[in-house]
């Protein structure tokens, strides 16, 4: 009998230690995030602020969700110092199918404490690219990429992950799939869904700032943390074609507001279109050519207003707007590259605006004055007396003390020729 007891325990303590690790992530919480498009600031700090907020609450960990083209390079920065500072491990899953990390979302990749993919994801094309001045300059664009190459290194030799292949993501543009990754060593994990993914990196241990962790992620709960609106409206407003847009309708507000003052409205929505798209411009790398030729362009349209030039000057607009909008974020096939169909949009709408709505404005200042005393002159009147140096005359309704320089018979028409204080100087003639 106590044979037979003493092997019903040790059964039972071996059941209960197997079933330590699955009982252990009960109570446990990983927090989650979805980023899709660009990384820019507004993705930055809502992943800086999201690991804030699952360390404060004792997330297990927290699964970043990561579809990027790539993104600005301080931005990244931004976020794998936010990654390598945490206290809890973070997890980047490149997800769903279709989805990507290339550029500087490679790097991201690279800095996560636990690294995976979905099938029919890839990562790489690291290549750092710079416009304007950079772009011509050999010695600038070489210390660039050699500055990107070790970034790339350290991150891959701090992980574990294959360093060989981080340098050439970087400067060859290599790119892998999710298989790919795997084999080479570049990621941990292929997993079909997030589900699946916290049941294979159970047990994992890991590196974080404040020392080794081992992962308890098997039945977790999974909590959503949703981007807040004011990152979603700031992610929108950087897209280029956006800040491109809010640009121009911000020049053309400004402008009409001149030409008509006391609109209110266009000059109001024109100016906060120009505070957003500097802010967009500030945060994303713009031609500064580019920008002055979209200010000559608007200029030519201006003078198109004033100067009889049979259309010379709207053609130079049109082709000074369309080859600085071209120029303003020159990088072809890139996520910051302006899409054709803004810039050929923006170009007929410029073309309307200024031949169309900023015409009438122009031609309400330069017509005649409608009211007062500047108002009178010019008008037609009707002589109701004798004016033999002075008299009476009937005008819009009123008889008006009149003067004049020549005999004029009554019933006559006369004209204003001068408003001096209640007497108005006429002379004969309609």
């Amino acid at each position: 009998m106590k044979k037979t007891a003493g092997i019903v325990c040790i059964v039972g303590i071996l059941v209960l230690l197997s079933l330590a690790r699955p009982f252990s992530a009960l109570g446990k919480s990983v927090y989650e995030i979805r980023l899709q498009g660009a990384v820019g600031p507004p993705m930055a700090d809502f992943i800086d602020d999201s690991i804030k907020k699952a360390t404060d609450d004792k997330a297990e960990a927290l699964l970043i969700l990561l579809d990027t083209p790539g993104g600005l390079d301080t931005s990244m920065r931004q976020i794998v110092k936010s990654i390598l500072d945490a206290r809890i491990p973070i997890i980047v899953f490149v997800y769903p199918q279709g989805a990507r990390a290339a550029s500087a979302g490679a790097i991201i990749l690279l800095a996560s404490n636990v690294a995976a993919m979905a099938p029919g994801t890839n990562v790489g094309a690291a290549h750092p690219v710079s416009i304007g001045k950079e772009q011509t300059d050999k010695v600038m664009m070489k210390k660039v990429l050699q500055d990107a190459e070790a970034y790339a290194r350290s991150l891959a030799n701090k992980r574990g992950r294959n360093a060989e292949w981080a340098v050439k993501a970087v400067r060859e543009s290599a790119s892998i799939t999710a298989h790919e990754a795997k084999n080479l060593h570049v990621i941990d994990v292929v997993a079909e869904n997030p589900t699946d993914l916290l049941d294979r990196i159970d047990g994992k241990t890991v590196e974080v700032s404040a020392g080794k962790v081992q992962l308890a992620t098997k039945g977790a709960k999974v909590k959503t943390i949703d981007m807040p609106f004011k990152y979603k409206f700031l992610s929108h407003i950087t897209d280029p074609n956006v800040a491109y847009i809010l640009m121009m309708l911000g020049l053309y507000g400004i402008l009409f507001e001149i030409y008509s003052p006391g609109a209110i409205f266009p000059g109001v929505v024109g100016g906060i279109c120009l505070i957003l798209a500097f802010y967009a411009f500030s945060t994303i790398p713009i031609s500064y050519a580019g920008l002055f030729l979209i200010l000559l362009g608007i200029i030519f349209f201006v003078l198109e207003l004033k100067i009889t030039s049979y259309g010379a000057l709207t053609l130079a607009g049109i082709t000074s707007i369309v080859i600085g909008s071209v120029m303003l974020i020159d990088l072809p096939s890139s996520w910051l590259s302006i899409s054709w169909g803004s810039i050929v949009a923006v170009a007929l709408l410029s073309m309307i605006f200024f031949l169309g709505v900023l015409s009438y404005a122009v031609k309400a200042q330069l017509s005649k004055v409608q009211t007062g005393k500047e108002g009178l002159i010019g008008e037609t009147a009707v002589a109701r007396t004798d004016l033999d140096g002075s008299g009476k005359v009937f005008l819009h309704g009123e008889l008006w003390n009149a003067t004049s320089d020549e005999h004029i018979a009554a019933g006559e028409q006369v004209t204003v020729v001068e408003v001096r204080g209640m007497t108005l100087r006429v002379k004969k003639g309609g």
